[in-house]
């Protein structure tokens, strides 16, 4: 299984941040199938890729460690496909999500560190 996860400290806050990230998952062509103010859960659209290749993405915001300017959230990209090459599907699309939120224009990206 391939498994990739980063952490952001982004300045904005946090009551924004959920509704966000909800649109910019959206924005990557990923499909929302559950979220409360602190989790969001979305895939791949199924038919794209391979049933195996299909990525997930996890999203948590953490709600505790929040400031009037600043929010934390980590993602977990994960998929069923063996990493048996370094640039496989699942880390193109970590790239990709990744790229998205640390360039994003609704908020400064203050810190990213990648697992």
């Amino acid at each position: 299984m391939a498994r990739y996860t980063c952490s952001f400290t982004l300045s904005i806050h946090v009551d924004h941040l959920q509704p966000l990230v909800l649109d910019l998952l959206q924005d990557c062509d990923l499909e929302i199938q559950y979220y409360t103010p602190d989790y969001i859960l979305a895939r791949e659209i199924p038919g794209n890729v391979p049933f195996s290749k299909m990525v997930k993405v996890e999203v948590l915001i953490d709600k505790s460690m929040a400031t009037e300017t600043e929010s934390r959230m980590s993602i977990v990209i994960k998929n069923e496909e063996l990493p048996l090459q370094v640039y496989n599907h699942c880390r193109q699309m970590f790239d990709f999500i990744k790229q998205s939120i640390e360039e994003s224009r609704h908020w400064h990206l203050i810190e990213s560190l990648a697992g």
